[in-house]
């Protein structure tokens, strides 16, 4: 299994930043590098807790299913997503925000794993690791 971490430094009060992060209309319009879409579950305004949505995005020029719910929720301190239903042998998603020298730290730790065997463990090793990080940077 592989783990990123990334921390990102927010001019934004925690409670904004921690109800814009479940946001399935924020998170349509910063993914319009892979057309993502909600078309099932949540599709629309603020996610909660155990409802779930079902994306369909292209990723390495492939389109997919993913749904993940929200399984975890401490407003406004963290809250997870993991993947229900995907490509991926396992998708978890922790969110943590923390209030410091008046910014908001928003910590993402993604851990996922390939499927697929040791095939999976090699593409994450090669390039599936980067791509994620880059994707989760870019939004």
């Amino acid at each position: 299994m592989s783990k990123i971490i990334l921390n990102t430094k927010i001019n934004a009060p925690v409670e904004r930043c921690f109800l814009l992060s479940l946001s399935i209309d924020l998170h349509k319009a910063t993914t319009s590098q892979t057309n993502e879409d909600a078309i099932e579950g949540v599709t629309k305004g603020i996610i909660g807790l155990n409802e779930t949505v079902t994306w369909r995005a292209k990723h390495l020029g492939v389109t997919q299913l993913l749904t993940s719910k929200i399984t975890q929720y401490i407003y406004p301190e963290m809250f997870v997503d993991e993947m229900i239903k995907g490509v991926f042998k396992k998708l978890y998603h922790q969110h943590v925000f923390k209030f410091e020298n008046e910014l908001t730290i928003m910590t993402d730790v993604f851990e996922f794993e390939a499927p697929l065997g040791l095939l999976g463990k090699i593409a994450e090793n090669l390039f599936l690791t980067t791509y994620l990080k880059n994707f989760l940077v870019e939004r």
